[in-house]
């Protein structure tokens, strides 16, 4: 029996898929409205997300960094110390607290500091609070053995941590294994104790200010006992995470907000709303448009009445897609096909009032580089029928380039034809707003580096002199603080050193050619030094070197001899050979107690020492020489002391002609009455005088009071024509000379200024001749003393026109046994009397002298043979018995001739 179905079946069969076939439109934009908005929804919980954990990474970022930050700002404090226990090994603990004072004085998180030499703890500070641990043997503690050998083997700091402390608390070890600078050998180890708790608080980990729940690990995937800083179930919250490198130990951080994840944003309310009035706004039409059409058959007027509604309709949809400014496409892969709307078109900058588009059009709009990813996705979407998301970069005509998100999901038509549905919108601002997010974190991030590149050139250059490179004086100072030494069998020595004629080269060529001596002076020094030893420049051309040994002696001797060697050969300047010099002083520690700092003051009496016998040479410090520097500074003090309690008083010795034998002159010569030593010669500090720039202090003293004797001379009878005084080159100098000189009362032509021939004449000193020819025209007579022994030539002599040549003692004293000797006498008064000058001879001793001087020509004598030099009331007696014996031998001649 063949079964056929009734018509009536087939009949509502058919009409049931017609009147679904009206709503396939509606229903097919539901989907795709409905995938856009759920994908658009998920997008928007996604990059909320996002947004949250990037704000949380970097604040977890800022307290990684300021607890790396702070670790180390404690490891940089402790490692003078550490240099300072290795200059000095045998370091006791009042040096090693004073040391670590002066750390403990900057504001850190270290608790306390326990040196160990040999591995057993000896010094500790603060002493009062670590004293508990003095005399641990780590070699016999297993917890701390391991970790301080690992220190030791490494020979490199080490960071352990966190570990309880027996005084209380938590802290991180930090061991320096200290090796000896001089020998290399290992002394022991140094370790700091940073505080924990202090160092969590001050890096912000766990404070009240502190947004964010933190846990610190030694693992990133923890246990409890590896967990040592807040909850192990922030590690299972999906935690943003961090990790901080501690040299051969690593922290891991992870941090959650304290108000937990927010799994919605804040506006997700706002945007489904708006979602909804979209897919509103799109599926209505729609709808109402299949129900039109199906009833089209029944009736036309009133499809057409639907008609105008669904126009209106559609203008509502198309102000909504106006207004959301999402663009919505269609493509069919069969016909590579494109359906856009006005907001596409507008997107891609296509023509307004084309409907339909080819998947060329499509591709050629996206950017070359972006092309490839994005059709791989489309291709992948529509074989696998998958959701198609993505975003691409497009150029519209004009050039510009922007940021497309694409939302699409595939679907198929009614007769199998498989579509692909979906939306675009542009996120150019988004995508620009995170690239200067992300630009801004990247020029921060390099702000930063150079920053610290920065800070380590400047700490570099504080410490080193900007021409040669050398270390500074602010270099050596803290080297001298750190380097106080108790070891016996290694030992400092300074070599301080200074260009002999560097301000010549300075003053005749420039200071560009001064600095090119200076940077080939260091480099012939740094050739010289070794690899533990080090040149520092303290001053203009003043330079130190330090050195070190069980006896440093030799090797300073060796390398101070070696730079004045080296820096007595010419250096070449544009051509010109410059000859510099150097003197140097040699100061090594004698014992443990001596001090860096008055090291350095020896080295600079040793400097002063070579300068003053002649430079171009070395001097080594000594006991002797520290004693008569200590004499010479109290000298010195006493003697202005002297000059300003009236102490300096001249004394008066006589000058005889050499045929009658009577006063002729008398020379005034300084004296100092001492309190205490009674009266000093003029040998024992007219040199520290002249050193203090008092000379010309002295010398106006010697002829106020001069004159003072010379005037009372006068009211008790005595004549003397011709007062001689003794003036320096400062008193020659002084701008004050005339006018003083001007005030003072005295008979023209009875006063004489006596220059040592050691006083230049020769070169071009014409102040020095403007002041000659002023004292002429106020009467002062010029002498020349101690002629024949300073290097005035005869030509610059004649030039100065003296009145009288003072023949000097050393040349007086061999005259009756030397022949050669006279002969040079001879020649000398033999000068004198071709230029009308007359000659005194001074040390004449004896009546040998006498008889040849006469013999020779000379005019006047001078000498112990006649009187000493005496004071001014003996000096009154003496003269008036002179002059009585004299006039009475005349008076007898007289007699004797009638």
């Amino acid at each position: 029996m063949i079964l056929v179905a009734s018509p009536d079946k087939h009949s509502a069969a058919r009409s049931r898929w017609s009147g679904m076939s009206y709503f396939l439109p509606a229903i097919l934009a539901v989907t795709a409205v409905a995938i856009a908005v759920i994908l658009g929804d998920l997008e928007e919980h996604t990059e909320y997300r996002a947004t949250e954990r990037l704000k949380t990474a970097e604040q977890l970022a800022e307290v990684a960094s300021n607890i790396e930050t702070n670790i180390y700002g404690n490891v940089r404090l402790v490692h003078g110390l550490v240099a300072a226990v290795a200059a000095n090994p045998n370091i006791n603990q009042p040096q090693f607290a004073a040391l670590a004072e002066r750390i403990f004085a900057v504001p850190s998180q270290l608790r306390n500091v326990a040196a160990a030499p040999e591995l057993v703890v000896r010094y500790v500070y603060p002493e009062a609070a670590a004293r508990g641990v003095v005399g641990l043997d780590y070699r016999a503690n297993p917890e701390q053995y391991g970790a301080v050998l690992q220190s030791v083997q490494r020979r490199a700091l080490t960071i352990t941590g966190p570990v309880k402390l027996k005084q209380g608390g938590t802290g991180l070890m930090a061991r320096y294994p200290v090796f000896s600078l001089a020998g290399g050998r290992f002394w022991g180890v140094l370790t700091a104790v940073i505080d924990l708790d202090k160092l969590y608080a001050d890096s912000n980990v766990n404070t009240s200010q502190q947004p964010l729940e933190i846990a610190i690990s030694r693992r990133p995937a923890p246990t409890q006992e590896d967990l040592f800083l807040g909850s192990l179930g922030v590690f299972n919250k999906d935690p943003v995470t961090a990790r901080i490198e501690l040299g051969y130990d690593t922290w891991y951080l992870a941090a959650v907000p304290r108000s937990g994840w927010q799994l919605s944003p804040p506006d997700i309310g706002a945007f489904r709303t708006f979602s909804f009035l979209i897919a509103f706004c799109i599926v209505v039409p729609l709808v109402w448009a299949g129900i039109l059409m199906k009833q089209r058959s029944r009736n036309i007027v009133i499809l057409q009445q639907r008609e105008e509604e669904l126009e209106a309709l559609s203008q509502r949809l198309a102000l909504a897609l106006e207004a959301s400014d999402i663009g919505v496409w269609e493509y069919e892969p069969a016909t590579d096909t494109l359906i856009w709307d006005r907001r596409m078109s507008e997107l891609y900058g296509a023509p307004a009032d084309k409907a339909v588009y080819a998947y060329a059009d499509w591709r050629g709009a996206v950017h070359p580089d972006d092309i490839h990813s994005a059709e791989k996705l489309l291709i992948q979407s529509v074989n696998e029928e998958i959701p198609y998301i993505t975003q691409f970069r497009i150029l519209a005509p004009s050039g510009e380039a922007k940021h497309i998100r694409a939302h699409g999901a595939i679907y198929r038509t009614s007769s199998g034809v498989q579509r692909l549905v979906g939306a675009n919108w542009d996120v150019t601002e988004d995508v620009v707003t995170q690239t200067e997010l992300r630009d801004a974190r990247s020029r921060t991030e390099e702000q930063n580096r150079q920053l610290h590149t920065v800070r380590r050139t400047l700490e570099h250059q504080s410490l080193h002199d900007a021409l040669t490179g050398l270390p500074n004086r602010r270099f050596l100072d803290q080297f001298m603080e750190a380097a106080v030494s108790t070891d016996a069998t290694n030992r400092l020595a300074f070599i301080h050193f200074d260009l002999d004629r560097f301000k010549e080269v300075n003053d005749t060529l420039g200071h560009a050619a001064g600095d090119e001596v200076l940077k080939e002076a260091t480099a012939r020094v740094l050739k010289l030094i070794g690899h533990d030893e080090f040149a520092s420049r303290i001053g203009g051309d003043e330079f130190v070197v330090v050195t070190s040994g069980p006896a440093p002696e030799e090797r300073a001797r060796e390398l101070a001899c070696a730079i004045v060697k080296a820096l007595s050969a010419p250096i070449r300047f544009d051509g010109i050979e410059c000859h510099i010099g150097c003197s140097a002083g040699i100061a090594c520690q004698t014992s443990v107690s001596e001090q860096p700092r008055q090291l350095l003051i020896n080295a600079d009496v040793a400097l002063y020492e070579a300068k003053k016998r002649g430079r171009n040479r070395m001097e080594m410090f000594s006991h002797d020489l520290l004693l008569a520097t200590i004499q010479t500074k109290r000298t010195s003090d006493e003697l202005i002391t002297a000059i300003d309690n009236d102490q300096i008083v001249p004394f008066f010795q006589p000058q005889f002609d050499a045929h009658t034998l009577e006063i002729v002159g008398v020379e005034a010569l300084a004296r100092w009455q001492h309190p205490v030593r009674g009266l000093l010669a003029p040998d024992q500090f007219l040199g520290i005088a002249e050193s203090l720039h008092r000379a010309a202090d002295i010398d106006a003293i010697i002829l106020e009071k001069a004159l003072f004797q010379a005037a009372r001379w006068r009211t008790l009878g005595l004549v003397i024509p011709n007062l001689s005084v003794n003036i320096s080159a400062q008193r020659l100098k002084d701008e004050r000379l005339m006018k003083r000189l001007e005030s003072l009362s005295f008979v023209p032509g009875s006063l004489s200024f006596e220059l040592l021939e050691s006083i230049s004449f020769d070169g071009h000193d014409q102040d020095l001749r403007e002041v000659i020819n002023e004292l002429r025209d106020l009467g002062i007579d010029i002498e020349i003393d101690d002629f024949g022994t300073g290097h005035a030539s005869i030509v610059s002599l004649l030039e100065l026109g003296p009145k009288r040549l003072k023949i000097d003692r050393k040349l007086i004293a061999p005259l009756q046994a030397a022949g050669s000797q006279r002969r040079l006498v001879a020649a000398i008064i033999e000068i004198g009397r071709s230029q009308g000058i007359e000659i005194v001879a001074e040390g004449v001793e004896t009546v040998a002298h006498v008889e040849i001087l006469r013999s020779l020509g000379c005019q006047t004598l001078q000498g112990y043979l006649f009187a000493k030099p005496m004071s001014g009331n003996d000096f009154v007696a003496f003269a008036g018995q002179w002059q009585d014996e004299h006039q009475a031998e005349d008076r007898l001649i007289t007699a004797q001739a009638v």
